[in-house]
């Protein structure tokens, strides 16, 4: 595939002329709600219940409804078991040296959030409180947004979101193949962070979102860290034949379409990153990987003895999805460019470029119940190192609705650049993955 720069430059003017093209279109827009539908209806309001990416809440319980404002609690919980195999590993990063790898063998409740969500006044102005833990790290945190959607074609809305940098951001969670991301999707992909977006649909079946984010993930990351600089993201996502896919625009078609379902997008962002932390203290940004797993902030990561303070982050990407009668297909293609490094002495390089892949297919064998699935994906990378992946695994749902899932999930990597006690990878590991775990949704 070719550079993406030779067509459509990864950089900050990229996503200013969608900054500044999107906007006027979307005056011109009539129709439906910009936002993931969600599992079931809500019948809490005449607007569904949902709201920025992945805080999207569940159906939930309608605890309160009047005319002037209401209260729904909805939940997410997931119990797993991960085994990352061979124990005792080490890799050697782009640099020569040979670094440990300490891979997982656990049983954990992995994810807990709660969302408190409803409208205030009005049934265009919604709120979302959300209650968010992560046992396997200690974190818990409770955060927020609001939103006044002014029309279909305009909603405007503050808080914590999602950077727009992958489609598994923008509220297909937690209906993917596994319980966590793919390899390249968590390599390449930012995170959340406080700031405001509006969204909404430019003509029939095509939506907008832009956001605008203190940085590409705020995790870890302070008030008193923050830097002047701002995170600036744009995506387009088009439902050509049916205008929509499936709940969420999850993976997977237990929903069973007898018309091809088909969705389209491109996101990009652009941003000026820090490390968010002293020279000679580690850094609190750790959104960032090298292909060879390096947090790029870290000193040495770069060369010997030498620390990068700040560097430009472009990426941007396209994903391309269908589902018909129980068989489901996407995939998404990533661009990242890393460049204009202040670093405390000489670097041997003024950017890195990588792009990549991931790619799932699925197939409901039991409808409604068992579905079977393959995936898989790659890192085309600076330093040649060519990580990659492919597995696959089942997905067992007893109630024959995706709130309650069993899923069992299977995959061999190689050199792995993504690395999170979030989800199934670490640094350098080559070898296999095994996720038995159970999750509910309601």
């Amino acid at each position: 595939m070719p550079r993406l720069s030779a067509v459509c430059p990864v950089r900050a003017p990229f996503v200013a002329l969608c900054l500044a093209v999107i906007p006027p279109l979307a005056g011109r827009a009539a129709a439906q709600d910009a936002d993931p539908r969600p599992e079931r209806p809500d019948t809490s309001s005449r607007f569904p219940n949902t709201t920025a990416g992945e805080f999207t809440p569940a159906s939930g319980f309608t605890i309160v409804q009047t005319a002037r404002g209401s209260l729904n609690i909805s939940a997410y919980g997931l119990f797993r078991y991960v085994n990352q195999s061979p124990a005792g590993q080490t890799f050697t990063d782009h640099l020569g040296r040979v670094r440990p790898v300490n891979p997982r063998n656990d049983l954990n409740w992995h994810r807990t959030t709660v969302w408190l969500t409803g409208f205030f006044y009005t049934p265009k102005f919604r709120y979302n409180i959300t209650a968010w833990s992560l046992p396997t790290t200690q974190q818990t945190l409770i955060f927020g947004n609001l939103q006044f959607r002014a029309s279909r074609a305009f909603a405007v809305g503050v808080g914590i979101a999602p950077t727009l940098t992958a489609r598994s951001l923008q509220g297909s969670w937690p209906f993917w193949a596994g319980s966590d991301r793919l390899m390249a999707e968590e390599f390449f992909r930012g995170g959340f962070s406080s700031g405001m977006w509006v969204t909404g649909e430019i003509v029939r079946r095509l939506n907008y979102t832009l956001t605008v984010n203190n940085n590409i993930s705020q995790l870890g990351t302070t008030q008193p860290n923050d830097t002047r600089n701002m995170a600036f993201g744009a995506a387009l996502r088009w439902q050509p034949t049916t205008g929509e896919f499936g709940p969420r625009g999850g993976f997977g078609d237990l929903e069973d379409h007898h018309r091809v379902a088909t969705q389209f997008g491109v996101s990009a962002t652009n941003s000026v990153e820090g490390r968010y932390a002293p020279v000679g203290q580690p850094p609190n940004a750790t959104q960032i990987k090298l292909s060879d797993g390096l947090n790029p902030f870290d000193e040495g990561a770069l060369a010997d003895a030498v620390t990068v303070t700040s560097l430009s982050f472009h990426e941007a990407a396209i994903d391309a999805g269908v589902k018909y009668r129980g068989f489901s297909f996407q995939s998404e293609y990533y661009f990242r460019t890393l460049d204009h490094f202040v670093a405390t002495g000489p670097l041997p390089l003024t950017s890195i470029y990588d792009h990549g892949f991931m790619a799932e297919a699925s197939y409901m064998v039991v409808p409604k119940t068992l579905a079977a699935y393959a995936v898989g994906g790659s890192v085309f990378d600076q330093f040649e190192r060519r990580p990659w992946e492919a597995g696959g695994g089942l997905s067992y749902y007893p109630s024959h609705t995706r709130s309650w899932r069993m899923n069992l999930h299977l995959v061999h990597v190689e050199r792995s650049p993504a690395s999170s006690f979030f989800g199934y990878y670490l640094s350098g590991l080559t070898g296999t993955i095994f996720s038995l775990g159970v999750d509910i949704l309601m």
